[in-house]
């Protein structure tokens, strides 16, 4: 798999041996140009050399009820795309020139259940499938590329045969932490649908809301459903019975399977506000209006609370057919199971170790009352804390290692990274970008292989598929929740659809503005990307350079400014080169046929004589370090903390024995640049960290973070150079590692051999 660093094709700078140093930004690959725009990309598809034109009547055959079900959500569809009213009848002949058919005759066993084929030649268009799921899946592939011209409709003439690669197609949304009414819930999955997901994850209670009528517990949603706004007011709702199963049979209509998540025994404050005895301390509480993890749990050791939590499961259960059932069991802490006496009682009569074996005794406990309900335990990777129930199936988030671990032992997996799956992080380095934490960007998800190379092929079809998750925290609007999921969500689709000879970056890059397009009739509020491959720092030492813009997307185009100025659709087109010369600000922009524009990228440029080498004397190989303990949230001024250790590494790295708990560092010492001329450092670090040479910041990766890398260039003389690194570690994974690049030099790690300090 290429890094990402080699792999972007469609705004890659290319340095340009030139008498003004040049930077080229390329456009997207032309790879299958004659091939359709579907997303995801099917199994087989073949183009011919025309187009047909299509009757606006459907056929199905008499009594066929699935395959008319499925015509009439199609036209619903197309007129909801804008192109206006289609209607459905049976037919007993399938064979009426320019007739769009949906037929079981001659359909392709071999594709199963969510397999399907698509013949459109000169005569007429046939889909043919053996079920409701294969007819469905089909339909979108036509809606993608059907052409409505005044009042002619017309297909490209093309065969496709296709089927999916995974089973769990999965989108999850949070509706605890930001509520959302039913009819957005409806055009959520009409999403999924569009990208041939089949699993919808519903997340219906949390800390800060519960989100599910239940008859035998009213408070649940008289009290959970709803917090202090923190204006004097209270936000919240919930979901009628009604309701809920009005979503089910809604998302079973498009071949969608909605897998509803209570969680346990964690994130359970808003049940435990309105009934605070199965809690450990007998509260009061209130429901959550922080983001976070709340201390207080379910109580493993009172009876009460399995009486409670069965109850409810016995009420939520007929309501979802799906045979999974998710419990969480994510973020669970054990401080008040440490102080309550009847969880240590607990502990003592079930002969467990301790706290974490108590909350595997709690998942297991559940997971027989699922099973014996017909239901099978799905759970975030927690649950394998231990020991890992019979039978359960585990959604890997915090990496794929959970994954890993629950294939080898025989377990089901879905995977869903934060890594690559989490769309409430961001999905650039721009100031006014939403989301928080690391970044997630278009291409990080398309790179995504939900297989891990570690597990053998037996261990490998424990595979289930992947999911795609959208935590609401800081998504409150309904416009918010689209503008993160799409396109990363048309990403995930091709990831968990198409086999992974059939994916190919700048392909994925030419058919996905058409497939976006679609979704314009439907105000669907996705976001456009915007053009990338240009550092927020560029230096050069020339007269001059040369920048090249072309957009991201096969179709799209792309309208800068040299002022500062924020462009607009009457800024100039990038359609010629632009020479910089000297300092300058250019700001681009991507904008669409349909006018809509993406967030601006903004590139500062400067011109720069390289910085003069120094003679430090005598030097010796690495850097000196020097740690201190403490607790940081940026970057410190070492001078005024407390060393409490140092010492010599050879690289910029955490050293071996580091202070425990948070710490800080700072590395102090020369580099050697063998080769004058502009010097491109890329500094990674979880969390922040600052590099400076000669006293001048270079690259600033400040504040509490997972591993990210941001980068920044110099233009520096050939020999040694004062550097030095900070770092802060303020808990959780740590990570520190610094890249350089150079004029004739590949990215690599700053050499052993290039790093020096005083003897």
């Amino acid at each position: 798999m290429k890094s990402r660093s080699s792999s972007r094709s469609h705004l890659l700078a290319v340095l340009l041996p030139l008498a003004a140093l040049s930077i080229v930004l390329l456009a997207p690959g032309r790879a299958k140009a004659d091939e359709p725009p579907v997303i995801p990309r099917p199994l087989e598809i073949e183009r011919g050399d025309s187009r047909l034109e299509i009757a606006r009547t459907f056929l199905v055959p008499a009594g066929d009820a699935e395959a008319r079900a499925v015509a009439m959500i199609l036209a619903h569809d197309l007129e909801q795309d804008g192109l206006g009213s289609f209607d459905v009848k049976e037919s007993p002949d399938a064979r009426t020139r320019g007739a769009f058919v949906l037929t079981r005759e001659k359909a392709d066993v071999a594709l199963g259940a969510e397999g399907y084929t698509l013949e459109v030649d000169g005569w007429n268009a046939v889909l043919r499938a053996t079920h409701r799921p294969g007819f469905f899946r089909g339909t979108q592939t036509v809606r993608q590329l059907v052409s409505v011209i005044g009042e002619t409709a017309s297909l490209p003439c093309m065969t496709v045969r296709d089927r999916p690669r995974f089973t769990w197609r999965g989108m999850h949304l949070d509706v605890c932490r930001h509520f959302f009414p039913v009819e957005f819930v409806k055009r959520y999955i009409d999403l999924l649908a569009y990208h041939k997901m089949n699993v919808f994850h519903f997340h219906l209670t949390e800390d800060q809301g519960w989100r599910i009528e239940i008859d035998g517990y009213p408070r649940l949603t008289e009290v959970g459903a709803w917090r202090s706004d923190g204006k004097g007011g209270r936000y919240g709702g919930f979901y009628t019975r009604d309701q809920i199963r009005e979503i089910v049979a809604y998302a079973a209509d498009r071949s969608i399977m909605v897998v509803p998540e209570i969680e346990l025994p964690g994130h359970s404050l808003a049940a435990l506000a309105a009934y605070p005895e199965i809690s450990c301390t007998g509260g009061p509480f209130e429901v959550g209006t922080e983001w976070g993890v709340y201390e207080d749990v379910y109580c493993a050791g009172n009876e009460a609370t399995f009486e409670f939590l069965t109850s409810v499961l016995d009420e939520v259960i007929p309501l979802f057919p799906a045979p999974f059932f998710h419990i969480g069991g994510d973020e669970c802490p054990k401080t008040r199971w440490k102080e309550c006496e009847r969880c240590q009682k607990r502990i003592l009569a079930e002969g467990l170790e301790d706290e974490h074996e108590l909350q595997s005794w709690f998942v297991r406990r559940i997971s027989e009352h699922l099973t014996r309900n017909g239901k099978r335990l799905i759970g975030w990777d927690e649950i394998l804390e231990g020991g890992l129930a019979p039978g359960a199936t585990v959604m890997s988030w915090r990496g794929v290692v959970g994954g890993i671990a629950a294939a080898r032992k025989g377990h089901d997996v879905v995977m869903s990274p934060t890594s690559h799956c989490y769309f409430d992080y961001r999905q650039s380095d721009l100031e006014d970008e939403p989301g928080a934490f690391a970044i997630i960007d278009l291409e990080k998800v398309y790179s995504f292989e939900p297989v891990p190379i570690e597990l053998t092929a037996d261990e490998a079809r424990h595979v289930l598929g992947a999911q795609g998750n959208v935590w609401t925290e800081r998504i409150p609007s309904r416009s918010r929740v689209e503008f993160m999921s799409v396109p990363r969500m048309s990403a995930l689709a091709e990831v968990v659809w198409s086999a992974p000879e059939r994916r190919n970056w700048s392909d994925f890059t030419r058919r996905l503005l058409p497939v976006l397009q679609r979704l314009d009739g439907r105000d669907v509020a996705y976001r456009v990307p915007e053009p990338t491959g240009l550092a927020a720092r560029t230096v050069f030492t020339g007269d001059s350079m040369i920048v090249l813009l072309e957009p991201p997307l096969h179709g799209a185009l792309v309208r800068f400014t040299l002022d500062g100025s924020e462009p607009t659709d009457q800024s100039p087109l990038a359609t010629d080169r632009i020479e910089i010369r000297g300092d300058a600000r250019l700001r681009a922009r991507t904008y669409l046929p349909s006018g809509r524009a993406s967030l601006v990228r903004s590139a500062l440029f400067e011109k720069q004589v390289p910085r003069p080498a120094v003679d430090p004397g005598l030097v010796m190989p690495g850097l000196r370090y020097r740690a201190f303990a403490g607790s940081f949230e940026s970057v410190p001024d070492v001078s005024t903390a407390e060393e409490d250790a140092g010492g010599a590494l050879l690289r910029v790295e955490i050293p071996p024995s580091p202070p425990e708990g948070g710490f800080a560092l700072e590395l102090e010492g020369w580099v050697d640049v063998p080769e004058g001329g502009v010097w491109t450092f890329f500094l990674t670090s979880d969390d922040g960290s600052r590099l400076e040479i000669g006293g001048e910041t270079v690259v600033d990766n400040d504040g509490p973070h997972a591993a990210r890398e941001r980068t920044g260039a110099i233009a520096l003389s050939r020999g040694l150079h004062p550097l030095r690194v900070l770092y802060f570690q303020a808990g959780g994974a740590s990570a520190l590692k610094l890249e350089w690049q150079g004029p004739h030099q590949p990215r690599e790690v700053v050499p052993d051999d290039r790093l020096v300090r005083n003897r």
